[in-house]
């Protein structure tokens, strides 16, 4: 792992996250994406060297929307930058990680992403990120 890329936050709304995460602790929003094929609208935000996604579902069909209805808003993943995805998820599932289906995916900001099963990490989402385009 190079280093923490960012933590997930599963919210209802947008806005109404914004309020606090940006108006009240002054968090700046380095960019707002629908990612359609995953059914999310996620917003970055910059602390330091790190950042935190706000995720929002588009559809009730979507994975962050299922989340939502079991656990409520809150800490869905912590996100991980990898020079080479791939490689990562190899070297995660020979160590006994599982990974999640669709590895390799597009991620916001012209990302590759996988991500392994809770199972793996003692109950923590982990994602593996590759960067893209942005950072």
């Amino acid at each position: 792992m190079k280093r923490l890329d960012h933590l997930a936050v599963c919210i209802r709304d947008l806005e109404a996250a914004l309020r606090v995460w940006r108006d009240g602790l002054g968090l700046e929003v380095v960019g707002i994406e629908d990612l359609p094929d995953r059914q999310v609208r996620v917003a970055m935000l910059r602390i330091g060297d790190t950042r935190i996604e706000l995720v929002q579902p588009l559809s009730d069909a979507s994975e962050v929307s299922r989340f939502l209805a079991r656990h409520g808003e809150g800490l869905h993943h912590v996100a991980f930058a990898v020079e080479d995805v791939d490689g990562a998820l190899a070297a995660a599932t020979a160590s006994g990680a599982v990974a999640l289906p669709g590895a390799g995916q597009a991620g916001a900001g012209g990302t590759r992403v996988a991500f392994l099963h809770p199972r793996s990490a003692n109950g923590v989402l982990v994602e593996l990120v590759e960067q893209g385009r942005e950072r």
